[in-house]
């Protein structure tokens, strides 16, 4: 009988013997589960590894992004310009702190916001740019600050994708008031879910605390200095979340390398579009590739699947989604990747021989 081949996932958690020791001793310890040091430890290592003053833990991506806008005074009335390819959260977190995203197409060189394209969309009522580093991707970042600070705009760094990233070796989140990280179960570091604000005001890192914690000044004295609500980080996240943080390094090298893996042997299959990157300053998160041919995209992914390989289609453009249905605008770079993106596998533990199975499958596909 011949052997089955092992199904290779678009992507899983690497969840290691050291993260379960881990565990182990902080549930023998006592431990109460809730936040306390072990968050602290955790949230010190993060912002060691991003060069922030600051960082606080969260209980996810999305509400970090909401906390951002908060701690920044950003609400009723006021507009922040948000790409229209990205994750979905982006913009509803706007729409969550009773403000309203702009939605503003993306530079189809990097998938992140179009500089050009958002000051022209820039209104007495905008308050911030909500910049995605989308796959640890960016524009020259200097760019990105002369032009909040040209129109007295905050910056609010989505950079869910980019731990590991940085643009001329500063770490992607620490450009503008506050950065948001991810720790969602694809992440290239999981704590299943969670997130982290970091931040180099201390005055902002103060409002950040109170928010996540029911706007108490401290935890279990019920005085509340302002209106927040309950997204603390728990110690049992934490505990992974620091043995997780140990291997960062290396996941974000290995990323790399399987990037350029792909590259090397997809290059030349003419229906494949490669995305550029600076390996030197990007770890790509996913691996990310546009399919050319209506519906070809769709087609691969189902052939790949009959195959045991995973994948999955780019985020939808936001405005095609019914919650935005209203937003109307050019979107042609937004509408076009989102059609064609397709996610390949992704996990660190891929091995070479992986990759090479993924890219023959679709060099079949194509009859190359």
């Amino acid at each position: 009988m011949a052997e089955t081949m092992k199904r290779i996932s678009q992507m899983e958690p690497w969840i290691g013997e050291e993260e379960k020791r881990a565990v182990a001793e902080y549930l023998d310890s006592g431990g109460w589960l809730t936040e306390f040091r072990k968050t602290r430890e955790f949230e010190q290592l993060i912002a060691a590894y991003v060069g922030s003053r600051y960082t606080a833990a969260v209980n996810n991506g999305t509400i970090s992004l909401m906390i951002a806008l908060m701690a920044l005074g950003i609400g009723s009335g006021d507009e922040v310009i948000v790409p229209d390819f990205t994750m979905i959260a982006s913009a509803n977190a706007v729409v969550l702190v009773g403000a309203r995203p702009v939605l503003v197409d993306i530079d189809p060189s990097n998938l992140c916001l179009d500089l050009g394209k958002a000051e022209a969309a820039i209104t007495p009522r905008t308050r911030a740019i909500m910049y995605v580093s989308l796959n640890g991707r960016s524009h020259d970042m200097n760019e990105v600050i002369a032009l909040t600070r040209k129109h007295n705009l905050y910056l609010i760094e989505d950079a869910a994708q980019s731990l590991g990233s940085r643009f001329k070796g500063k770490h992607l989140g620490s450009f503008g008031q506050i950065g948001s990280f991810s720790f969602s179960f694809p992440k290239i570091i999981t704590t299943g879910q969670g997130g982290a604000l970091v931040t180099d005001d201390e005055e902002l890192y103060r409002k950040i605390s109170l928010i996540k914690d029911f706007g108490r000044p401290q935890g279990g004295v019920d005085y509340h200095e302002v209106i927040g609500f309950n997204s603390k980080f728990t110690d049992l996240q934490a505990v992974i979340g620091i043995e997780q943080m140990k291997k960062l390094d290396w996941r974000a090298k290995r990323k790399k390398e399987i990037y350029q893996l792909y590259h090397s042997f997809l290059r030349g299959i003419e229906p494949v579009e490669l995305i550029a990157t600076n390996l030197e300053d990007c770890s790509p998160w996913f691996i990310d590739i546009l399919v050319d041919g209506e519906g070809m995209r769709d087609k691969l992914a189902s052939f790949l699947n009959e195959k045991g390989i995973g994948t999955r289609p780019f985020y939808p453009a936001i405005h095609t989604q019914p919650p935005y249905a209203q937003v109307r605008g050019d979107f042609d770079n937004s509408e076009h990747v989102s059609q064609r993106g397709l996610w390949l596998p992704s996990a660190s533990f891929l091995n070479d021989g992986d990759v090479e199975r993924v890219c023959t499958e679709i060099k079949r596909f194509f009859g190359v």
